[in-house]
């Protein structure tokens, strides 16, 4: 299928590891200039090797930024419209999962997850509208989870920082779908990546698992089709609501957890 956004541009925040670079790697398939935008520069330059083997006839390039830091996202971005002379699509990645009960949670832990997944969406959305409304054409991808639409208990505050990221995604579709800009959102279940890893290998150091497979393995039991997902079929869902052929959606939060979610 032409996906129709060869020579696109797009920046993919958390796109050094886990569902960023396999959208990344999906986004460079087709032919997009990706700019993969994550704090640890040791990350950026080993994923940015892995996602050029991937790309066609776009370019890769990585940018070192922390998403919670508005003066640095705008210079980021300041950056990259300089070398590009646009943004196209927006993948709004940045975050990471932190699942805790209430009697848990403390102000610091909360302050932490919406500076990333909340304000970051934010910083990264206000500073590459400006490029998509001159051009009357731009997609926005924020990546959010399920919980953001019902909360089991012990979830925050990840299930607080996603509704909000769900809430943003229908604002914004509302909002700028006259200029052409398209903003949904892909609510993430059991997936392989980067931190899903790290939670693997410390459940096998504690002796809770034998290997990293039978992990995902207990994982995937929760969804009905028995598996867990990978980062590249996320990274492919999020190439097709980024391209032409996803000209009438926005607005959407679309499920990506092979059904384990209780709410469509």
């Amino acid at each position: 299928m032409e996906l129709g956004i060869s020579g696109r541009v797009a920046v993919v925040t958390g796109g050094s590891e886990g569902i960023g670079k396999g959208a990344a790697e999906s986004l460079a398939a087709e032919g997009v200039n990706v700019v993969i935008v994550a704090r640890n520069q040791d990350k950026l330059d080993a994923a940015l090797p892995e996602i050029q083997a991937a790309a066609t006839t776009g370019q890769v390039e990585a940018v070192s930024c922390d998403v919670g830091d508005e003066t640095a996202v705008n210079a980021a971005f300041k950056q990259i419209v300089e070398r590009w002379g646009k943004i196209d699509i927006l993948v709004n990645n940045a975050g990471m999962g932190n699942a805790n009960s209430f009697n848990d949670l403390t102000d610091d832990l909360l302050g932490v997850d919406l500076q990333v997944k909340v304000f970051g969406a934010v910083h990264c959305t206000r500073a590459a509208l400006p490029s998509m409304r001159a051009q009357k054409w731009g997609r926005i991808i924020n990546i959010t989870t399920a919980a953001g639409k019902a909360a089991p208990g012990s979830s925050v505050p990840t299930s607080m920082s996603r509704a909000a990221g769900i809430a943003l995604t229908k604002a914004l579709s509302k909002e700028f779908g006259p200029d052409g800009v398209l903003v949904n959102t892909v609510c993430i279940g059991s997936v392989r990546s980067g931190q899903n890893d790290r939670q693997a290998q410390d459940a096998v150091f504690r002796g809770d698992v034998a290997t990293i497979e039978e992990y995902y393995e207990n994982r995937g039991k929760g969804a009905p089709i028995g598996r867990v997902g990978e980062a590249r079929e996320a990274g492919d869902l999020i190439c097709f609501l980024a391209s032409e052929r996803a000209g009438f959606i926005t607005g959407t939060a679309i499920n990506f957890d092979g059904g384990a979610a209780p709410v469509v």
